[in-house]
């Protein structure tokens, strides 16, 4: 995989912006995929960036490679955990709260992953990073 590194946090720094990565952001950032917008590539670089990642988006990669949907060469689905310690990314765990809050989201929005990305950038007070505006009408801060 052509991963781009993140640079180590700097001790002492001030926590920067917390972050929750889109399925496809995380993806073209770990293999420095072009679509990747300049402003999406800044934010997540910062050092001081909280960067987090939902098991929501190793469902929707897993599901996705299953059905032949997604590429998956450099096994990512076996390795993502890896990956994410390797960048400094968190991982965010789905709590009870996260699945109410996502079954109770008015609208009609039907993609399972991108509800749950919302419901938990709104319990977590998230900026979610991604090119997809159907977060928009969600109240969610979203950097592209």
């Amino acid at each position: 995989m052509g991963e781009v590194r993140r640079p180590p946090a700097r001790r002492g720094a001030a926590p920067g912006r917390r972050l929750l990565l889109d399925t496809h952001t995380l993806l073209w950032w770990l293999t420095g995929d072009p679509h990747l917008s300049p402003a999406a590539r800044r934010v997540i670089a910062q050092p001081s960036a909280l960067a987090f990642v939902s098991a929501a988006s190793a469902w929707e990669i897993a599901t996705k490679v299953r059905l032949g949907r997604l590429n998956d060469p450099q096994g990512v689905t076996d390795s993502l955990g890896a990956h994410l310690r390797a960048q400094g990314f968190r991982e965010l765990p789905i709590t009870l709260e996260h699945g109410r809050r996502a079954g109770k989201l008015p609208g009609p929005h039907k993609d399972p992953f991108d509800r749950m990305l919302i419901a938990q950038a709104q319990s977590e007070g998230l900026a979610v990073v991604s090119n997809d505006a159907a977060f928009d009408p969600y109240g969610v801060e979203r950097v592209w």
